[in-house]
């Protein structure tokens, strides 16, 4: 079973996603006592999907991101960097367009999306600029970038129970339900690594994004960041 370093090399990070592709949409139900699937209709909301719209679902892992999108007619384009996850995906939804790529270094052309979207996955990327950077280059002029991060509760209470449960509880948890239960280290020692919601901001403003905004969900556990490309 492979773990991931906090230096975030791709190919340890994608093996790491392999390994647990068959249950990671069960296992994040259960570490996130169902709180993931209320994170997910409110990505959907801020996307706000239409017909006829190309979205860019990055990070989509078995696309059940990519749901919702679909549903509103969008045409979206699941986009991950872990084989098995797309495996997976494609066996459960296989007229969708799977698409393996590097956030980093996006197999598409410029201006190609009217929307990209990327829940949970940014973190595991190990150069965030670059990625950011490449979703502006492949969104159309006018088009918006919606980000889904786990982020800093923003009581300062509630985030001494928040760190203690996720260096404490989650491993133990994630050994009852996870085939590769290392894997969920790595994702506790990244979360209290990731930057706080105004350094996510000042990453997207950099990386040429205008009208950046984020939004808290469940005390800041999770913060949902929006910005646009200039017409």
């Amino acid at each position: 079973m492979t773990r991931a370093s906090l230096d975030k090399q791709p190919q340890e990070v994608a093996s790491m996603f392999d390994d647990v592709a068959a249950h990671y949409d069960l296992t994040n139900d259960v570490l996130s006592l169902g709180q993931a699937r209320l994170w997910r209709k409110e990505v959907a909301r801020a996307v706000d999907a239409r017909p006829a719209q190309k979205i860019l679902d990055l990070a989509a892992g078995t696309a059940t991101s990519s749901q919702p999108f679909a549903r509103a007619g969008a045409y979206v384009v699941p986009c991950d960097f872990s084989l098995g996850m797309l495996q997976v995906g494609k066996g459960r939804h296989p007229w969708m367009p799977f698409t393996a790529g590097d956030a980093m270094r996006l197999p598409f052309r410029d201006d190609a999306f009217d929307a990209v979207t990327i829940s949970f996955g940014l973190r595991n990327v190990q150069d965030t600029s670059a990625a950011l950077a490449e979703l502006y280059r492949v969104t159309k002029p006018g088009g918006r970038v919606v980000i889904c991060e786990f982020s800093q509760p923003t009581w300062a209470p509630f985030r001494s129970v928040y760190t203690e449960y996720l260096m404490r509880a989650l491993p133990p948890v994630a050994r009852a339900v996870s085939s590769n239960p290392d894997a969920y280290v790595y994702l506790a020692e990244s979360i209290r690594a990731w930057p706080d919601q105004p350094a996510l901001a000042g990453l997207l403003q950099k990386a040429g994004w205008g009208r950046v905004a984020w939004r808290d969900l469940t005390g800041g556990i999770v913060a949902l960041h929006r910005g646009y490309k200039a017409p």
